[in-house]
């Protein structure tokens, strides 16, 4: 099989998309993923999966906490800085939730502990557990076929 048809598949599954966060060396680091779900209600735990290759690898092997911050409509150019498709203009801004930074404004913000990684093919599956979380009102920031996608109102 193809990996650009497999790819084309997969993006017709419509996704929400993600910030997760944390500190590294004195800085806040952090990647865009749309890999995300929730695992279990008891214990709270979700999970993340993370190319091998990506810039936040290395950081996320070593981190034992951090932040989720699920995207609202609004925050696309957040999505693109953390996804390498756009450059910073000015400083994002982060809040602590927890110990953990989670970006301001996100429709939902989650303080992880990391429990687990599972190697999967090319990425690692990281298993957290959720010890705090915020929720906002408003609409999600989603991607589909390969853009990013609103919902109608």
């Amino acid at each position: 099989m193809e990996k650009r048809l497999f790819r084309d598949a997969m993006g017709k599954f419509a996704t929400g998309i993600t910030v997760v966060s944390t500190n590294y060396q004195n800085e806040v680091k952090g990647i865009t993923v749309n890999s995300f779900m929730s695992l279990s209600l008891d214990p709270t735990l979700i999970a993340i999966s993370i190319d091998k290759t990506a810039s936040m690898y290395d950081i996320l092997q070593e981190a034992n906490t951090f932040g989720i911050s699920v995207l609202s409509e609004n925050q696309k150019e957040e999505s693109m800085i953390y996804a390498n498709q756009k450059e910073v203009d000015q400083p994002v801004k982060f809040t602590d939730l927890a110990g953990t930074p989670v970006l301001n404004n996100a429709l939902v913000q989650l303080s992880c502990e990391k429990e687990s990684a599972v190697e999967a093919g090319d990425h690692m599956i990281f298993i957290a557990k959720v010890n705090d979380l915020k929720i906002a009102d408003g609409n999600p920031l989603l991607y589909f076929s390969g853009s990013y996608q609103q919902l109608d109102k």
